[in-house]
């Protein structure tokens, strides 16, 4: 009895090992996913920093000044100043209907008297 006692402690040692060593490969592989994808996320922020220098850089006003200049014959772009805009009171807002309600019908049941034997039945 102290021979197999010791046999299966032995085999359980054995496969305890084996599914340590199993998880610590997979642990190192995950590891080593999210060194890649911290590595890429990375990689997109300085992307995105450059990209927003760049429109930063792109949308000077004096730029698009100059460049509406340049192509006012083709773009007809004019300098926009405070008369350009409108008043509030020039928005044509579209109709809205109004519903009489003098009309209507009570619909909800919390008036009505609660009768326990409705429940039961």
């Amino acid at each position: 009895m102290r021979s197999i006692f010791c046999i299966i402690s032995g085999l359980m040692v054995i496969g305890s090992g084996f599914w340590a060593y199993h998880e610590n490969y997979e642990t190192q592989a995950s590891l080593g996913e999210v060194r890649t994808l911290y590595y890429q996320i990375g990689n997109a922020h300085e992307r995105l920093n450059m990209l927003q220098a760049e429109w930063a850089y792109l949308n000077r006003p004096d730029r698009l000044r100059d460049l509406a200049e340049l192509n006012f014959d083709r773009l007809g772009l004019l300098p926009l100043i405070p008369e350009s805009f409108g008043r509030i009171g020039q928005v044509d807002y579209p109709f809205v209907r109004v519903f009489e309600i003098s009309n209507s019908v009570e619909v909800s049941s919390d008036n009505a008297p609660f009768i326990a034997s409705e429940l039961t039945e």
